[in-house]
């Protein structure tokens, strides 16, 4: 039996200046789309500058094949508006879409919006509005529905949404909070890359960038000459962690160093503001390696972050490729 295929999603190296954004996202996804990934991730909060369901109906109508993972954060919308996206992309394009259910942005922001809720609270919303929107996405009655946050009375999305473009859910998160919302509603449960690979996998889907080379040695010197350490830039860090309750963005920045280890597990380019994630670094085939050991232990759902750069793109997929399982 061949294993099975590994479902990946890119998203952009953070991009600070709006005016190469878009260009990176289409880039990217438009890349994505000719090589068999399963779409692109796009991001949520006030500090992104292209509102995630309005970049997904762009690249929807620009490409394939592509099915976006979009980012979705009850403060900033209703399960029923997130439902009728869901249902208006299937009926405009016969597409299916991928929600990643997030409860996370800086405190400030949380602030600015009146949204007081604690963080264990946050992720309380967080499950009602994933069974809430499921209800709407599935029923063929009018819903209703009684929870702490949100209620509905003989609710009803029209037309009902096709069983095959049906979204499925993630949760990304570290917190026992996270855990237990990925537990009660049976999403695809994501993972920032351990330091310690394989060993620390507990979930099906995992966050992490790919750096790779025909050869290790290779690899590493390419990875050190684009990721530079910057003093500036691990202060920008620093104050984005100082503004956010992210246990995984805590996790990832406590007492860490920027050192490449020799399993090719590095940190640098999270600890100086350019990625999100922690990177793997190697050879195409030590990638791909770690790949199958991976999905060996229960991984399905990769979340990619990867440098906008044509060539760049080809190095992942070669790396990708080399797993047999992409």
């Amino acid at each position: 039996m061949s294993p099975a295929r590994l479902r990946v999603f890119p998203a952009i190296s953070r991009n600070r200046d709006p005016k190469t954004y878009i260009g990176e996202l289409m880039r990217v996804a438009e890349f994505a789309d000719r090589n068999g990934f399963e779409g692109i991730l796009l991001f949520e909060g006030n500090d992104v500058f292209v509102e995630p369901w309005a970049m997904a109906q762009h690249i929807i109508a620009a490409t394939t094949h592509s099915s976006p993972l979009i980012a979705v954060n009850p403060v900033y919308m209703h399960p029923f508006t997130a439902a009728k996206f869901v249902s208006s992309f299937a009926q405009l394009h016969g597409r299916r879409v991928y929600l990643n259910m997030i409860t996370g942005t800086a405190i400030s922001d949380l602030q600015g919006l009146g949204d007081e809720q604690s963080h264990a609270d946050r992720y309380v919303r967080l499950s009602e509005f994933v069974a809430l929107t499921r209800q709407l996405l599935a029923s063929p009655r009018p819903v209703n529905f009684d929870g702490r946050f949100y209620r509905a009375s003989n609710l009803q999305l029209r037309p009902r949404l096709p069983v095959e473009l049906m979204p499925e859910f993630l949760v990304a998160g570290q917190s026992e909070a996270a855990q237990r919302v990925a537990a009660e509603t049976g999403c695809i449960k994501m993972q920032m890359l351990p330091p310690d690979l394989d060993r620390g996998l507990t979930a099906s889907g995992m966050n992490f960038g790919i750096f790779a080379r025909e050869s290790g040695e290779e690899a590493r010197r390419a990875a050190m000459a684009r990721f530079r350490d910057d003093p500036d830039d691990r202060e920008l860090l620093a104050l984005t962690v100082e503004n956010s309750d992210s246990v995984w963005k805590r996790k990832l920045y406590d007492g860490q160093s920027g050192e490449l280890h020799d399993n090719g597990y590095w940190l640098l380019p999270f600890l100086t503001f350019q990625a999100d994630c922690p990177y793997l670094v190697g050879s195409y085939a030590e990638i791909g390696a770690k790949l199958r050991d991976f999905a060996a232990k229960g991984l399905t759902t990769v979340m990619l972050d990867m440098v906008a750069d044509e060539a760049e793109m080809q190095h992942v997929c070669k790396a990708l490729r080399a797993s047999g399982m992409f």
